[in-house]
């Protein structure tokens, strides 16, 4: 029978409570924006005691469904003032679920705001230990240090220093299926908000873990196998296709082809260097430099798509896993700079820091703006990174990411929506994934509803992406679609071929009742991840937030953006109408 661990760090108490009717079928998102509107007052500081940070793995997670082992991290941002879920995949969920542990809450906030504390937690319990000797130490360290007092094979979340300095920039990390402290629920600033409850760590013991509950193992099986089958043939996400082979940074060419990969801070559509740095160069490097190079990753159990990497230097030897398309682009064409290695080498201080790469990518452009450095400056670039990460001198106003950036040096091109950073999509190119980053209810981010799908890559339809109508349908559709799959706790990118193969997405349905004994169709899905925005957007609202928020940055109505030349044209009209539901 599943429990909820809730952990109280004003006191230091940790208890397990059964699960209330209302949270039953819930999962992932639609459990952490559930328990999050529930508990957490919209209006409170997201720094402050009565903010919360809530775990919850998927609904299917810690089950063999494909590619499914993904966790949600819900709460207060910092970043944007608005409710926020991150996620991300790993072994931590994939054992927390299997141990019965529907959610963890986490509340209240120590009287010394400079003590740490690590959380054992065990099917038996929970217990506090100091964890001061790990505070201002690069993760990949502490994590060794775990692994050497718990065990290798141990399950991490925890934050870095910039977490502990409760930096808006600031994620939270867990530990991949070979130990590496690479895996992120990054966007939002949720890591300064763990650091604000001075909760350094969660380790988790999972002997004799019982596993997840099946109410009927053949429908599960049944729908399993639909979902594997559909991943297996969909181009996209088939074994040797675009995402096992080059990974996520196959979109680097791709969108600079199309116009829309932002460059030099949201102000060209194209990069001259894209090539270098795009999927297939990591592909090609990985094969000649050898040693602990690799495509074909998989970042968690389940996974079947396997679209990460390792880096190697030119001896081979790992650098550091993976060089994401987000990240690649975001410490790459957004600061001009052509250079995988130094990418690698500032995707590692991200990760050794605890840093969104996105946030950090997209602040360290606006720092060029401002004249920190130089566009294609990388030596400077990892400088202000090592700043950002030691909290020294002008790195903790970076620290707080672009818009804080922004405003500190006067500028009018920041590229953020609800103060958090755009994603590697120029809206002024892709007209719907601007409709996302304005009315989503986390601030800007391309993974509420990945228009990308068919406006680029032909998935799921095939739409212009310069072309303005139905794209708030388009949009709306999508994040309706999405909520829902984030609850389910699989990764983003079945999407692919759920979206184009009716038995994937049929299957997908068919995990969900085979693990919860439940009966939903299709347009249950629909009123699930319905019902989950309208929670995150009531939470919003209540917190002050109204349609003037729901909108692209001035300079993008004014700018035109090469090579199309192209502004933003979206009539605010179009863009009040996607929560007409």
């Amino acid at each position: 029978m599943s429990k909820i661990l809730r952990v109280n760090m004003e006191n230091r108490t940790a208890e397990f409570q059964e699960v209330p009717d209302q949270y039953a079928l819930m999962g992932g998102r639609w459990l952490t924006t559930s328990i999050v509107c529930d508990e957490v007052e919209p209006t409170c500081h997201p720094l402050g005691p009565k903010n919360k940070i809530v775990v919850a793995p998927g609904i299917v997670t810690g089950t063999a469904a494909p590619t499914s082992a993904r966790i949600s991290v819900g709460g207060k941002a910092p970043l944007t003032g608005t409710i926020k879920e991150a996620n991300a995949g790993s072994i931590f969920p994939y054992r927390m679920a299997q141990m019965g542990l529907k959610a963890i809450i986490i509340e209240g906030q120590p009287e010394d705001p400079e003590q740490f504390w690590l959380l054992e937690v065990s099917k038996d319990g929970a217990t506090f230990q100091p964890a001061d000797e790990y505070c201002g130490q690069m993760l990949s360290e502490s994590f060794q240090a775990l692994y050497e007092r718990y065990g290798d094979k141990t399950p991490i979340m925890g934050i870095g220093t910039s977490g502990e300095m409760r930096m808006s920039m600031a994620g939270i990390c867990f530990n991949d299926q070979d130990g590496r402290a690479t895996r992120y629920a990054g966007r939002g600033g949720l890591g300064a908000v763990l650091g604000s409850k001075g909760l350094k760590f969660i380790v988790l013991d999972y002997s004799d873990a019982p596993g997840v509950e099946i109410a009927d193992k053949e429908l599960f099986d049944t729908g399993r196998r639909k979902l594997r089958d559909a991943l297996r043939e969909h181009p996209v996400t088939k074994p040797g296709g675009a995402l096992n082979s080059y990974g996520t940074a196959v979109l680097i060419n791709i969108l600079n082809e199309a116009g829309g990969l932002p460059t030099r801070n949201f102000s060209r559509g194209t990069f001259e260097g894209a090539a270098k740095i795009a999927g297939e160069a990591i592909n090609a490097a990985c094969q000649e430099r050898g040693g602990a190079g690799m495509t074909g990753h998989g970042c968690s159990p389940t996974c079947i798509i396997q679209c990460s990497n390792v880096w190697p230097d030119e001896d081979g030897n790992e650098v550091v896993s993976c060089i994401e398309y987000e990240s690649d682009w975001a410490l790459g064409a957004n600061c001009e700079i052509d250079d995988l290695d130094a990418i690698a080498k500032m995707v590692k201080l991200c990760n050794e820091y605890g840093l969104d790469t996105i946030e950090a990518g997209v602040t360290i452009g606006v720092a060029m703006e401002a004249g920190l450095a130089e566009f294609g400056d990388a030596k400077k670039a990892i400088k202000l990174l090592k700043k950002i990460g030691k909290g020294k001198g002008i790195g903790r106003i970076l620290g707080q990411g672009a818009a804080f950036t922004g405003r500190a040096y006067g500028l009018t091109r920041v590229p953020t929506v609800k103060g958090q950073a755009m994603p590697a999509y120029e809206p002024r190119a892709v007209k719907g994934i601007g409709v996302t980053y304005a009315t989503s209810t986390m601030g800007a981010d391309h993974t509420s509803g990945y228009t990308i799908a068919p406006e680029i890559l032909a998935v799921g339809g095939d739409l212009d992406a310069l072309e303005i109508q139905g794209k708030a349908e388009t949009s709306r559709n999508l994040q309706v679609a999405t909520a829902f799959l984030d609850a389910t706790g699989h990764c983003l990118f079945i999407a692919f071929a759920i979206l184009d193969i009716a038995e994937g997405f049929q299957g997908m349905i068919e995990e969900c009742n085979g693990v919860l004994g439940t009966n939903w169709t299709a347009d249950d899905v629909t009123a699930i991840g319905k019902e989950i925005l309208k929670k995150e957007r009531g939470f919003n609202e209540a917190a002050g937030f109204g349609p003037m928020d729901d909108r692209i940055p001035e300079f993008m109505h004014l700018e035109k953006l090469p090579p199309h030349n192209v502004t933003w044209d979206v009539p605010d009209e179009m863009l009040d109408s996607v929560y007409d539901f």
